[in-house]
């Protein structure tokens, strides 16, 4: 015959239970307690407190614990270990440097992570920024990456930047937008590798990797093709021995999986496709038997706490913010564009052709609020499509183009393209010569490369044509914000933003643990408004 156990009780030490929906929402926010949930012995219901004492008689029966929720303590402690972070939080990378060096470098000091944003930069933009980031954070240890973006028309381009990568000592790229590995990319994850005394393998080089198709995913998860590692060898850019090694370790360890975003997307729905990643990410571990685990980001419509507490529900070693930083006050981009950003709701997005992948038909989702360049964009994606060469366009259309989207004629916009080329890639030229739609081509991007220079930069008299890569967290984000501090776009620091949704997360968080107890918790309580995070 068994003996059941005395019920172990609570004693307040000066403050009550909480009971009732709104002590329950106070509750919540108290996630850096440990919390007692408790049952009362007269009515039956369930409620929490903190603090008193316990014993074998009380005000209340304990039927359940919860220890303190963290903000830091919400990812994988390795990546903040590996990464020297505090919090598993990231602040993504934005092409032609709108993730600026201010940027990245308010993120190291408040202990986190940023990239900046290197991809359409000329490589001494690119070397300029790694000078003044090793400067500032080098000395103090601190944690920054640069991004590594695939350039599908200037292959020569992705090594140069890897050579500068590796010259200056770089210890975090991320590579993104890539369709499949290439060899720079392997060079640089490579180069170095080595065992130490135990016979463990030492990287000193970290390759985070941004995508959003499985079979990309499986590329970077698994070790460096075997093909790409004997040439690099034959060529003599990595050792023997470096090959050897890196048959036993992933190509990435930090793989972000990207959910519906701004720019390069294929807008999927990061609750569907980072199951299916982490899945993959299980099964090669099984096979290779690495000694460090892959681990699995989240990107991609993270604008709220409860998104971002739903990332980390899913499993998210880590998290990466994009849209919402560009509306920061250390964004590159202009004044003119963050006050648009900050006034889009969320479905004021819209996709349109990208610049680097036109003849592909790739796309970029972007700002619709504001702007007309998503349909010209589209426009000159299906005029490419119907014609041949810019020659065969009839002239209507071809007026229209002039007059509206180019404000130049055509051949006008040639001869700057060609000169661009000549110098940068003549062999682009010479194609051209060759082929009247690859001519075609090269003159419809020459628009979509502007508007996003123009929006940088601010131009009034382009603002109609601003290409801001935007997703749909931004208009989420702008809902939460409402009414709050954040709602102010001078106050949208880069930190406060981060402090803010990950503070917010573990709130969200914590009342879902309280509700999974059966705890009467109200909807109102996974909804964190903004405050200033000190």
């Amino acid at each position: 015959m068994t003996t059941a156990m005395p019920a172990l009780c609570w004693n307040p030490a000066g403050e009550a239970p909480a009971f009732e929906p709104q002590a329950l929402i106070a509750a919540s926010r108290r996630m850096r307690e440990r919390a007692w949930i408790l049952r009362d012995p007269r009515s039956g219901r369930l409620g929490v407190g903190f603090g008193g004492t316990l014993g074998p008689a009380g005000v209340a029966e304990v039927v359940g614990a919860l220890p303190a929720l963290m903000p830091q303590s919400l990812g994988d402690p390795a990546f903040c270990a590996t990464h020297r972070v505090r919090l598993p939080y990231v602040a993504g990378e934005m092409a032609g440097g709108i993730a600026t060096c201010e940027m990245v470098i308010a993120m190291a000091q408040a202990g986190m992570l940023g990239f900046f944003g290197a991809g359409g930069l000329p490589l001494p933009a690119v070397e300029a920024a790694v000078e003044r980031l090793q400067t500032s954070l080098g000395p103090r240890g601190l944690a920054w990456g640069i991004n590594l973006i695939h350039n599908l028309h200037d292959p020569a381009a992705e090594d140069s930047v890897v050579d500068l990568f590796l010259r200056r000592g770089v210890e975090r790229v991320c590579a993104s937008a890539f369709l499949q590995v290439t060899a720079p990319v392997v060079r640089y994850a490579i180069s170095g590798i080595h065992q130490d005394a135990q016979g463990r393998i030492v990287r000193p080089r970290h390759l985070f990797a941004k995508l959003s198709r499985p079979e990309v995913a499986a590329q970077f998860m698994g070790p460096a093709p075997a093909s790409v590692l004997a040439a690099l060898v034959d060529q003599g850019r990595i050792s023997r021995r470096e090959a050897e090694l890196a048959a036993h370790v992933p190509l990435a360890q930090d793989i972000t999986v990207e959910g519906d975003s701004g720019g390069h997307t294929d807008n999927r729905p990061l609750v569907g496709l980072f199951p299916v990643i982490t899945k993959q990410a299980a099964e090669l571990q099984a096979r290779h038997g690495y000694a460090t685990p892959v681990r699995v980001g989240a990107a991609g419509g993270l604008g709220t706490p409860a998104s971002v507490a739903a990332a980390f529900a899913l499993g998210a070693a880590y998290v990466v913010t994009g849209s919402v930083n560009q509306a920061a006050v250390e964004s590159g981009l202009s004044p003119a564009g963050r006050a648009l950003l900050a006034q889009a709701a969320i479905d004021e997005v819209a996709m349109a052709p990208a610049a680097d992948m036109f003849e592909l038909g790739a796309r970029v989702q972007v700002l619709k609020r504001g702007t007309l360049f998503a349909p010209r964009a589209q426009r000159l994606q299906e005029i490419y499509r119907l014609y041949p060469g810019i020659d065969a366009i009839p002239p209507a259309d071809r007026q229209r183009l002039e007059k509206e989207v180019f404000r130049m004629p055509l051949s006008q916009v040639w001869a700057q393209t060609q000169a661009y080329f000549a110098t940068r890639d003549p062999g682009q030229v010479d194609r051209a010569a060759r082929e009247p739609k690859h001519q075609m081509a090269l003159v419809f991007r020459w628009y979509l490369g502007q508007a996003s220079r123009w929006a940088r930069d601010g131009q009034a008299d382009r603002a109609m044509d601003y290409q801001i890569w935007c997703g749909p967290a931004m208009g989420a984000f702008n809902a939460w914000t409402r009414g709050s501090v954040l709602e102010d776009p001078a106050q949208r620091t880069v930190v406060q933003i981060a402090l803010n949704l990950m503070e917010g997360a573990a709130v969200v968080l914590r009342a879902q643990q309280l509700r999974s107890y059966g705890l009467p918790v109200p909807a109102a309580a996974f909804d964190v408004r903004p405050r200033l995070i000190t």
